[in-house]
């Protein structure tokens, strides 16, 4: 690699996730196996001591530099730079057995890597797996990651996106009981929904004229009204409201056939209405290699699309292809907004 392409790479800050699941496995995986496929520096937002347990584990005998700030950060084959949050004390667990004070330690690493990043001093930041239980345990009231670093970036307008080589799904909700909702499907949410995925797919995506499908919430989109009302008086008018601002958006299509439509090429992005409507189709096209965007935030955040998996922490089996690439889908949105 030339020496000018390496000054070139952006920093991008991986959060270690919850000490004892997967993230520091694949985290030693993904820069032991995949480093020169990198279009990054990476700088590990983490524990040393996890991280050591990880390279035993996998074997890998490389060398961990642990800095005190992404300035220092180099193109460094076989290293793992590391930078470890002021205050983080020991961390009391093992593989596969969460803790309290793994939780607490999940979020401080969350805070480290999000404010290096709001400050301009890392490019983006790429998030590896908590458990939301220890991270309320230990005292923060967030949903999961997006809702916590929605907060420290002061973003109130922000939609989750999983995105693969052949489908790309934005959800307007997300994690909330399926029985809520329909009344969470309004015209305003849809329509933010659209529009930021819109605005993402243009500026992070480079797509000069991105083509949106909109889901149904109800079967058959409703049939007229036979099997609900959202369609004609809910996502209709969203989806006119950003077709008459030049969106190029279509819908609302049943989902049964609108993911088959949009995997063949169709559709640059599909707007799905609940959770699993979207993440079931990608996922089982893009198991495991999805990767997590969060669209409409002031910074570039991905993560990988998989939870801690604690039933394999520790077993040396934990598959890195989504923190791959979720590194490289990063440092292709940072490469896009530089432009």
């Amino acid at each position: 690699m030339e020496e000018k392409y390496r000054k070139d790479l952006p920093v991008i800050g991986i959060t270690m996730g919850d000490p004892a699941g997967i993230g520091p496995e694949i985290i030693i995986k993904v820069l032991s196996q995949s480093y020169s496929l990198l279009p990054c520096i990476p700088v590990i937002v983490g524990d040393s001591v996890t991280l050591e347990r990880a390279a035993r584990l996998v074997g890998w005998d490389g060398h961990l530099r642990c800095i005190s700030g992404p300035e220092e950060a180099r193109y460094l084959p076989n290293h793992i730079q590391i930078i470890v949050p002021e205050g983080l004390g020991p961390i009391p667990c093992e593989p596969g057995r969460p803790t309290v004070q793994g939780g607490k330690a999940s979020a401080m690493f969350i805070e480290e890597a999000v404010s290096l990043a709001m400050k301009g001093r890392i490019g983006a930041v790429v998030t590896c797996p908590i458990n939301k239980a220890m991270l309320n345990s230990a005292g923060y009231g967030f949903e999961g990651h997006t809702q916590m670093i929605a907060s420290l970036t002061g973003c109130n307008s922000y939609v989750m996106m999983l995105a693969g080589e052949r489908l790309r799904v934005a959800l307007v909700t997300i994690h909330v009981p399926l029985v809520k909702v329909p009344e969470l499907i309004t015209v305003a949410n849809v329509y933010k929904t659209i529009a930021i995925t819109h605005k993402a797919l243009v500026k992070d995506f480079a797509l000069s004229r991105p083509r949106i499908g909109v889901a149904a919430l109800n079967p058959h989109a409703g049939e007229k009204g036979l099997f609900g009302r959202e369609e004609e008086d809910v996502i209709n008018p969203a989806v006119q409201k950003a077709r008459a601002q030049g969106m190029s958006v279509k819908g609302p299509f049943p989902a049964d056939t609108l993911f088959w439509r949009a995997s063949l090429g169709e559709f640059d992005a599909v707007v799905a209405m609940y959770h699993d409507q979207g993440l079931a189709p990608l996922k089982l096209i893009h198991f495991d290699d999805a990767v997590n965007i969060t669209l409409g935030l002031p910074i570039v955040r991905t993560s990988v699309d998989h939870g801690t998996a604690y039933e394999l922490a520790g077993t040396g089996r934990a598959n890195y292809t989504s923190l791959l690439n979720a590194l490289t889908m990063a440092a292709t949105i940072v490469r896009n907004r530089n432009r």
